[in-house]
């Protein structure tokens, strides 16, 4: 059985806000400045926050388009969507 051994320093306690807000404690920061992006995975219970930057520009695509993906995927099982032949949908698209 293997166990890491966790130094106190990598481990702070922090609160989260109303509006979902949660402050990196300063000793925890590192490299981290205002304004950089973070990917946040949520996996069995645990939550990973990495700089975007550690991420290559596929996997910052690949998530948006995820993201986008779930919102259109929400916007259909809410009703919201139109349906068209085929001919309407390419003059549509032409619009775009």
């Amino acid at each position: 059985m293997y166990w890491k051994v966790i130094n106190m320093e990598e481990i702070a306690i922090t609160r989260m806000s109303s509006k979902g807000q949660v402050v990196i404690p300063q000793e925890m920061r590192g490299d981290l400045k205002e304004g950089d992006k973070m990917v946040i995975m949520k996996n069995n219970g645990q939550i990973i926050l990495k700089k975007a930057d550690k991420f290559s520009k596929n996997v910052e695509d690949d998530l948006e388009f995820a993201r986008r993906t779930e919102e259109a995927y929400k916007r259909h099982e809410r009703g919201e969507f139109i349906e068209m032949d085929e001919n309407k949908f390419r003059e549509e698209m032409k619009k775009w």
